[in-house]
């Protein structure tokens, strides 16, 4: 496959049984082809993007002294300001060209959980900036929510099967700043070749050339989403659970063309966490003598803390 098929939430949503049908099997085909889909029809408006950008664009232009404020130390990232070159991809030593910010989980109904994950970080230059953000995650994790639940009945489960895992989640939204490039880099790219860590993807920014996914041949393609779309893909906690039967793919942004090194480029991913608690065991649905069990049981807590030991972000 070279191309990434796009879909509407709205099918999903409507009153119309084929449609919705439709929708279960395109974005089922997708991610078992690919693992890469991109998304209309979703939750976030134009006037809600607009904003989020502008705020995130004004974060980043602060001076590195007040962003690094923001800087907690501890929480392995996992709020406020990570700054350029921190994170590596796995197995790679060069950190990548980017800087970004974490907005995690409003808990307001659960105590144990509001106290498991770390505050959310106020920024005190920006007053809308925080604002702006809580109102993007909220929405990308309802659009998630929909996506899921797709995914549940191609799988063949109850189709509010993620619901309660994903209630709460440890969900991120994570605006990135890859800065212009000032001198020719030895090894390292905006983002090295990775797969993510979660249930699913919900990319903001994808337009223009940059986003590169690799297929089953090896072969890199141009993943790039129209004005509004979304572009989403499958986790490694999803691909776990599935027995790899849903793709976690490889993806990377690459560096631009030397006559573009002097410009910057934003993207805004939301990762969609379940509770540490959810078992990633692999589904019974997803076994049979031409796919045996292909992973050990883990929760999604313990699967998150090895990996953000290996990403170079926790001790």
């Amino acid at each position: 496959m070279n191309i990434i098929p796009s879909v509407n939430l709205k099918d999903f949503l409507s009153n119309d049984p084929a449609r919705k049908q439709k929708f279960v099997e395109a974005i089922g085909k997708a991610y078992e082809d690919i693992g890469f889909v991109a998304l209309k029809g979703h939750f976030l408006d134009d006037a809600l993007v607009d904003n989020l950008y502008k705020e995130v664009k004004n974060f980043f232009s602060l001076p590195t002294e007040t962003k690094q404020k923001y800087e907690i130390p501890g929480i392995g990232g996992q709020r406020g300001y990570v700054s350029f070159g921190k994170e590596s991809a796995k197995g790679k030593k060069e950190g990548d060209l980017k800087e970004f910010w974490h907005f995690g989980q409003y808990v307001d109904d659960n105590d144990a959980l509001k106290a498991e994950y770390p505050e959310n970080v106020t920024v005190n230059e920006l007053p809308e900036f925080n604002k702006i953000g809580k109102e993007a995650y909220q929405m990308l994790e309802k659009t998630a929510k929909y996506v899921l639940r797709a995914l549940a009945l191609h799988l063949d489960l109850e189709e509010t099967y993620f619901d309660n895992f994903i209630h709460n989640g440890n969900s991120i939204l994570r605006p990135i700043h890859y800065p212009p490039i000032t001198e020719e880099p030895k090894e390292a790219v905006r983002a090295a070749a990775h797969g993510d860590i979660n249930l699913i993807t919900l990319l903001m920014g994808a337009q223009g050339r940059g986003l590169q996914v690799q297929n089953h041949k090896g072969e890199w393609v141009d993943a790039i989403a129209e004005p509004d779309e979304l572009m989403i893909n499958v986790g490694d906690m999803l691909s776990r659970h599935t027995n790899n039967k849903l793709k976690s793919t490889i993806h990377r942004v690459i560096n631009p063309p030397k006559e573009l090194w002097g410009t910057s480029r934003y993207s805004i991913p939301f990762f969609m966490h379940p509770i540490s608690e959810m078992k990633l065991d692999v589904l019974e649905g997803c076994i049979d003598e031409n796919n045996p069990k292909q992973f050990d049981d883990i929760t999604a807590g313990e699967f998150l803390n090895e990996r953000l030991i290996e990403l170079g972000l926790k001790k």
